[in-house]
């Protein structure tokens, strides 16, 4: 059930991507270049409920409810801070009373988002073109938000002229603005796009499917690979600490986004979730997460560890996630080794990748994920650049057999073309 709350706006922190007010305002269509959504962080003041006078942060998406300003009196959701959710800090603009009912922010189209909820809106969606198999582009599945980042300037590092857009999915934050990382990685040059999929909304192109978000990307802009994964934030049920898998996890997504990416023909890895940090033993050394996905996988992929590890997978995994995790250290306990079926993790290909951590961390980008620091988990970020690193090598073994099919289908025109000539 929702929980509303009356409120007015008493101060403006910022405007996340505010070059796109203007696009959205004055054009049917996203800003070329930068993200297509603005979000407002805002503090308001509750005026009705049992916390009525407590002030609280709380953001907008400006395509959806328009621009607030102090003084307006908005209804706001409080129910992920009311629950003291990690990734719900914040209460979230339903409606702006004072000016917001005169918003219309939609984009020109007939196809609804968050359809038959109080937020649908209609988008223009990206699909359209003929579908064309096999792709052939690599596409890399992210788990977590939080790995886009290293992924992104890794994959740059190795491939400084390769075009990689992002597809966000669900799974995590369904609005497309929400994401600073994202902002920062297109403004930097290290992302070509940001297409939002499903129920995610925002984003500077609309598909109603991830297929249709990695055949559009991929085909008709021109990316030379993707990376898939969810928003920031992550959608969890409770868990015991020790169980060996959850189904009711946001990073289950990976699943899906990889099968979609393995039927459209392209090469596919899994980022996986690795941990040297976690306070949770399943998320110490590899993700019970990523071990569930890649249990679960209908076909084989590649994944990606930094280089200088020991694979975990071998002849026996229980022996081989030992060699690598097994041991303890100081800080946390052993890693729990009771995975069940090590065949079918044992098939997937599984490569080494040379990363730069200290680079990296020298960049200025996300440095911070799920609350840790990159010197309080460097495996976490390692994992997330190896998967850049070898995305880059996936996409640099494509290019040969693009460019032969690219060929053949020139030459076969041409011969239709001498033969329709023949004909007259």
């Amino acid at each position: 059930m929702l929980k509303l709350r009356a409120a007015t706006v008493v101060e403006i922190l910022r405007v996340d991507g505010a070059g796109a007010l203007a696009d959205r305002a004055g054009e049917a269509g996203a800003g070329a270049g930068a993200a297509a959504a603005a979000e407002q962080r805002l503090v308001v003041e509750l005026t009705s409920g049992e916390r009525a006078g407590e002030r609280r942060p709380a953001i907008a998406d400006v395509g959806l409810v328009g621009r607030a300003d102090v003084g307006d009196e908005v209804i706001v959701n409080v129910q992920a801070l009311d629950l003291g959710l990690s990734s719900g800090g914040f209460d979230v603009v339903h409606v702006n009373l004072t000016r917001g009912l005169e918003w219309d922010g939609a984009r020109a189209g007939n196809a609804m988002k968050l359809n038959y909820t109080s937020l649908q809106h209609a988008v223009a969606p990206v699909e359209g073109a003929l579908l064309e198999l096999p792709v052939e582009r690599p596409v890399a599945v992210l788990a977590l938000h939080g790995q886009l980042a290293g992924l992104a300037w890794s994959f740059a590092q190795s491939a400084p002229d390769g075009k990689l857009g992002y597809v966000q999915t669900e799974g995590g934050a369904l609005a497309g603005g929400h994401s600073r990382t994202v902002r920062v990685l297109r403004e930097r040059g290290l992302l070509a796009g940001h297409l939002t999929a499903g129920a995610a909304f925002g984003g500077e192109g609309e598909a109603i499917t991830t297929a249709g978000a990695l055949h559009h990307g991929l085909r008709n802009l021109g990316w030379d690979a993707a990376v898939c994964g969810p928003g920031p934030g992550i959608v969890g049920s409770p868990s015991r600490d020790d169980a060996r898998s959850t189904l009711g996890h946001g990073g289950m997504v990976a699943l899906d986004s990889a099968h979609v990416a393995l039927a459209l023909g392209c090469p596919t890895l899994l980022v996986a979730r690795l941990s040297s940090g976690g306070r949770r033993t399943r998320h110490q050394g590899i993700s019970h997460h990523t071990l569930t996905v890649l249990d679960l996988l209908l076909e084989p992929v590649t994944v990606a560890l930094p280089a200088g590890m020991r694979s975990p997978v071998g002849a026996d995994l229980r022996a081989g996630l030992g060699a690598v995790f097994g041991g303890a250290m100081p800080g946390r306990p052993a890693l729990a080794l009771d995975v069940e079926r090590p065949v079918r993790i044992t098939r997937h290909d599984w490569r080494r990748a040379s990363i730069d951590l200290p680079a990296y961390a020298a960049s200025g980008l996300a440095d911070e994920a799920e609350g840790r620091r990159l010197t309080e988990d460097p495996l976490f970020f390692s994992a997330a650049l190896a998967g850049g690193s070898a995305l880059a090598e996936l996409t640099e073994q494509e290019r040969p057999r693009r460019q032969r099919t690219s060929k053949n289908d020139i030459s076969a025109d041409r011969l239709a073309g001498s033969d329709r000539v023949a004909d007259l």
